[in-house]
């Protein structure tokens, strides 16, 4: 399995508009963060999570040439806002993209693609198959998807677990419960939004605790915000097993 990091920044993205400080105007590529993206390849296929406004753009800078599914954590824009780009795969492919959400979700996305749902459909728009998921286990074409519910201020949000990989954005709570799908893990992909405390996600200091708790062999930090600092200089304080994530990085896991 490949992940790639399509994008590992917060809701307005790295460089912020109109801000003057020194991450945004940092010239470390890994200090330009576009919203919060993972790709996953497995067994010759193509996964996206999330295809916020930054994912036409993540689609060409890695040259994705055929994608099978689209599985979305929640509603909010900087994670749905993309999906009418799916045109071009629809068009490639001539097959209608596969979307995995739960009910809320589908419901948030039918009213804002409703173009899309319409009685009578204007020609060109985007083709979507939609599966409604539940908090329970399901496959796409072999590749096997374990729900995380996790709380992004009230709201409930989708992580998911991918074998020994979990990804876990948007989140400022775990019920134990779910944390319990988290153990074992060779690698936490898991949100970190800035030092000071937040009211929708973890902070750095969160995160760690959260680290500490669960013992993932490895821990990528993403959905982070230019409050949290330098890339170069949050990863020198880090523990070993802790690391920034960055747009673009590639990660091989291997799995059992």
């Amino acid at each position: 399995m490949i992940i790639t990091f399509l994008g590992t920044g917060t809701s307005q993205g790295i460089p912020v508009i109109t801000c003057k400080c020194n991450v945004c105007k940092s010239t470390d590529l890994r200090d330009h963060r576009l919203r919060s993206s993972i790709m996953i390849e497995n067994n010759g296929k193509t996964y996206v999570i999330d295809a916020g406004p930054d994912f036409r753009y993540q689609m060409l800078r890695e040259d994705v040439q055929h994608l099978d599914a689209i599985i979305f954590t929640h509603e909010h824009k900087d994670h749905i806002a993309g999906l009418d780009d799916i045109r071009a795969f629809n068009f490639a492919s001539g097959r209608p993209m596969d979307i995995y959400a739960e009910f809320r979700v589908i419901t948030a996305l039918k009213k804002e693609f409703s173009y899309v749902f319409a009685e009578e459909p204007y020609q060109g728009i985007p083709k979507m198959n939609l599966h409604i998921i539940e908090n329970q286990y399901f496959e796409i074409e072999g590749t096997g998807f374990l729900p995380v519910r996790v709380i992004h201020l009230q709201l409930p949000v989708f992580g998911y677990r991918m074998g020994n990989v979990a990804y876990i954005t948007d989140a400022s709570f775990i019920p134990d419960e779910e944390k319990e799908k988290l153990f074992g893990l060779d690698m936490l992909i898991i949100n970190a939004l800035q030092r000071q405390k937040h009211i929708s996600h973890f902070n750095l200091q969160q995160a760690i605790q959260l680290v500490e708790e669960l013992k993932p062999k490895k821990t990528y930090l993403t959905h982070i915000s230019h409050l949290m600092g330098l890339h170069e200089e949050i990863e020198r304080d880090l523990p070993g097993n802790i690391r920034m994530a960055y747009d673009r990085l590639k990660l091989q896991i291997d799995q059992a």
